[in-house]
């Protein structure tokens, strides 16, 4: 299902679909375009029950944003200096207030899925090759 509208707790964005892409094995993302915005994009990506995504590096950009939709699951982020920290996601309860999470340059992010899970991720600036780097999973 195609959104129009993305409801964050910024507000209601109106937004565009571009394309569909396979991150991989278990991980789609649909990939949009805010329509007043072109400073960010976003991907909305859905994690299969049981998978996870690949476990990236984030290397550039001003700000990145995860943000939990539906399903149940985590996200694991480790700092530079190797301190890991972990949020936990259902549609009844969260360990954030707000669903939303901030990931800094440097650090490692990867979630996981213990039911069918749905985030969105905003880039700013929007996302382009290089922003993340897959690392080898231990």
């Amino acid at each position: 299902m195609k959104l129009d509208t993305l409801t964050t707790r910024q507000g209601s964005f109106s937004i565009t679909f571009v394309e569909s892409q396979v991150v991989k094995e278990g991980v789609t993302a649909d990939l949009y375009i805010f329509d007043d915005d072109s400073s960010k994009d976003l991907a909305i990506v859905n994690v299969a029950e049981g998978y996870k995504t690949p476990l990236q590096r984030i290397l550039k950009g001003t700000k990145t944003i995860e943000g939990f939709m539906s399903g149940k699951g985590k996200l694991v982020i480790t700092a530079t200096d190797g301190a890991t920290k972990s949020y936990s996601f259902d549609e009844t309860n969260s360990n954030t207030p707000s669903n939303e999470v901030e990931v800094h340059i440097g650090e490692l992010m990867q979630w996981s899925a213990d039911t069918d899970l749905t985030f969105y991720e905003i880039c700013e600036p929007p996302y382009e090759d290089g922003r993340f780097k897959n690392e080898e999973e231990s």
